[in-house]
């Protein structure tokens, strides 16, 4: 399977849905940090949509295998 590129608001909403919450917005970013993994994540709030690669990347840092991700994607 492959990751679509999306929307920065799905994003967040999967990030929200993995227990991460806002910690700040610094210019066009979102800070959100994540507990269970004690990470720190910036997502760009720009109008297009976010590059697969970046998803790609966001995705590894939640330690979410493909499949977990598109299912959180989809109750989105």
């Amino acid at each position: 399977m492959k990751i679509p590129a999306i929307r920065p608001k799905q994003l967040i909403r999967v990030l929200e849905k993995k227990n991460c919450f806002k910690k700040r917005q610094t210019g066009s970013h979102l800070i959100f940090y994540c507990p269970d993994q004690k990470k720190i994540i910036p997502v760009p709030i720009h109008p297009k949509d976010l590059k697969k690669k970046l998803v790609h990347s966001i995705r590894k840092e939640l330690n979410l295998s493909i499949e977990a991700f598109l299912k959180l994607l989809k109750d989105c």
